[in-house]
């Protein structure tokens, strides 16, 4: 069976493509960080609590704003996910229509998470010796979640993989056959444990700056999550480089001339990040690491404009203009920004850096 015929007809856009992809690209990049976080946060404690080790105060932190992690992922992944489905929702549809059991899955999943992270919070003290179990909960329930979507995204670009439904019509196919679906999940958990990492380094710095001092004391261990996780992942980085088309690894277009350079820019921030974050330079770091994770995004649009190539093009896309839609979303798009900035500001002066009595009990 010719794959291409299993490919829907895309709908018409309001506004040419180009203004989707910049939103989608900059929705999504709002997404990565606070998703990162969240999965990096609740590895981390996590791991902390399984080995032992004291890192009462590191716990606390996380237990407390995790759930607020929570909100803002599941919030700020709406528009990116709602622009994906404009370029691409024909491609999108249908892969999750394949895999539709374990992408429906998800929402049940989510809630279950978010249950156990306000436990974790709320129980903190009562609950000492579920500590352990609660978190590995957690964060196996967000690595599952994260599995899916990553084999979404590897399932809708490979139309060659949907004749395969009709030997398993049952919602669960999974893309295993895609050599980058491994390396392509493994980084992005290995960036979240670094993006995690240094959420807790610059949260200490600030609070260091506001005069605990105390804080000071926690940078270097926050700082190693993220240095030691970044580069692990120049090899995961690697490995899933090396399991792209060759059409992509090598430069034999315009398309894959600027993957390379935004690739390799994005490698040369990394390295400087990770040389930051050896030094504890908190800010440095986070501005290096914010630099590679914007290269890394616009890669990651390039690769899946390259690999669906064959199959369609956004170009191809037929526009019936009708802009008025593009204007209210983006007046209202500022607005949220605004908003969430101005919430963000009431909460962080409530931070008072002295325990309080209830804490000073916790016990990692």
């Amino acid at each position: 069976m010719n794959p291409a015929s299993l490919i829907p007809a895309p709908d018409p856009l309001q506004v040419p493509w180009g203004w989707f992809q910049i939103l989608l690209s900059i929705t999504f990049l709002l997404h990565l960080v606070v998703m990162n976080i969240m999965l990096g946060w609740s590895i981390i404690a996590s791991i902390n609590h399984i080995f032992k080790q004291s890192k009462a105060a590191e716990n606390r932190l996380i237990s407390k704003k995790l759930p607020f992690t929570i909100a803002f992922t599941v919030n700020f992944g709406v528009a990116p996910l709602l622009f994906l489905q404009v370029l691409y929702g024909h491609f999108m549809y249908t892969s999750s229509v394949l895999m539709a059991v374990f992408w429906l899955s998800i929402v049940l999943l989510l809630i279950l998470a978010y249950y156990g992270a306000y436990i974790y919070n709320l129980q903190f003290v009562r609950l000492p010796g579920l500590h352990s179990l609660l978190t590995s909960f957690i964060a196996v329930l967000f690595l599952a979640i994260a599995f899916f979507f990553t084999n979404n995204t590897s399932l809708m670009v490979s139309p060659e993989s949907w004749p395969r439904y009709f030997d398993h019509p049952d919602g669960l196919l999974l893309n295993f056959a895609d050599p980058t679906l491994i390396p392509r999940y493994l980084h992005s958990v290995f960036a979240s444990v670094a993006v995690g990492g240094l959420a807790l380094g610059l949260y200490y710095d600030w609070k260091k700056r506001h005069g605990d001092m105390a804080a000071a004391a926690q940078i270097p261990s926050a700082m190693n999550w993220f240095s030691y996780a970044t580069i692990l992942n120049f090899g995961i980085g690697t490995w899933y480089f090396g399991g792209l088309p060759l059409t992509i690894r090598t430069v034999t277009g315009a398309a894959s001339a600027f993957t390379l350079f935004f690739l390799i820019a994005g490698i040369g921030a990394a390295i400087l990040s990770v040389i930051y974050g050896l030094q504890r330079r908190v800010r440095r770091t986070a501005f290096a690491a914010l630099a590679a994770i914007i290269c890394m995004v616009v890669v990651r649009e390039l690769v899946r404009r390259q690999t669906l190539a064959p199959w369609f093009s956004t170009s191809d896309l037929v526009v019936v203009p009708q802009y008025s839609p593009l204007l209210l979303f983006l007046v209202v798009f500022a607005a949220g920004l605004a908003l969430i900035w101005y919430m963000i500001k009431l909460v962080l002066p409530a931070d008072n850096p002295a325990a309080t009595p209830a804490d000073s009990e916790v016990q990692s």
